[in-house]
């Protein structure tokens, strides 16, 4: 893809990032932007967060500045969400890469990055890093979504549920979208960036975005097979699990578990950590073991610089 991106400062669709955090934008080639919360500094490797379906960059706020009093850090809004202008082009998981490389074109990260991805995000970074495995300085995949635990139903459900949140966001206000979906929010969250979370997460904008997502996950099922049996480039590497089976998971639970635990296992430097009495919004119910993880990671990509 040609990246002649540029960065520029506020304007349409800007918003408040919280406490600590700076808001950019990346005008990506044919002009349209994606909004960029950058926090911290350091010449370690930066931490860029790819949230999960639905999700954008203020469901990392927490996370994000508690890594940033650490190293770089880069979360983004994907296209359609918060800040970001949508994309007019079907949301594929490589139309999603494109992007992801794009704005860190833009925005001057060159240098080997540790990729964070929760949930949807975890196939978004392992395209990622099979394109540009030279990039890559480690990752964290924080519950991400694996093959064999979708099936074209579920698709289907999953892209009928964000319309339905979609039209509740429109009509019956944002609490109850998060009464619903995020019922464990962490209390080291404080309520400030709960605030920011829910702005961003809890509207009409974000599950509009999210059903165009699950649009493409039954195209994307080849392309995820073909990712999980090629592996990981041999980088520093920590698959985090939800350990609590939550309601309608209990067949699907053990096996995602175990699938990736197998892929682990084929990462030389890989390994697993279950996240007990957590379930999948493991960055919202528990960010403690999710900064913990990104820490790991860090050090260890860069003992070995």
């Amino acid at each position: 893809m040609k990246t002649h991106t540029q960065v520029t400062g506020g304007g349409p669709g800007h918003l408040d990032p919280g406490q600590g955090l700076t808001e950019q934008f990346v005008v990506l080639p044919g002009g349209r932007r994606l909004r960029a919360v950058t926090a911290g500094e350091g010449d370690g490797p930066a931490v860029v967060f790819e949230a999960g379906m639905s999700a954008p960059a203020a469901s990392w706020v927490h996370t994000q500045r508690e890594v940033s009093a650490r190293t770089r850090t880069v979360a983004y809004d994907r296209a359609g969400y918060g800040g970001s202008d949508p994309d007019p082009h079907d949301r594929t998981i490589e139309r999603i890469a494109d992007d992801l490389t794009g704005l860190l074109d833009g925005l001057g990260e060159t240098r080997p990055v540790v990729l964070v991805g929760h949930s949807w995000g975890g196939p978004v970074i392992r395209l990622f890093a099979e394109r540009h495995p030279h990039r890559v300085a480690g990752l964290v995949f924080v519950d991400a979504t694996v093959a064999e635990i979708i099936s074209a139903r579920d698709a289907r459900i999953l892209s009928w549920s964000f319309g339905v949140l979609a039209v509740l966001a429109r009509l019956s206000g944002r609490n109850l979208v998060v009464k619903l979906t995020v019922p464990h929010l962490s209390r080291a969250i404080t309520a400030s960036d709960v605030d920011v979370i829910v702005r961003d997460y809890a509207c009409a904008r974000a599950m509009r975005a999210g059903r165009r997502e699950a649009a493409q996950v039954v195209a994307a099922l080849p392309a995820m097979r073909r990712l999980q049996a090629a592996g990981t480039p041999d980088v520093p590497t920590i698959c985090l699990q939800a350990g609590r089976i939550d309601r309608g998971m209990a067949q699907a639970r053990p096996l995602f578990n175990r699938v990736a635990a197998e892929l682990m296992a084929a990462v030389p430097a890989g390994r697993v950590v279950v996240a007990e009495g957590t379930g999948h919004l493991i960055p919202q119910e528990n960010p403690a073991v999710v900064r913990d993880a990104i820490f790991e990671i860090v050090d260890a990509s860069a003992g070995r610089r």
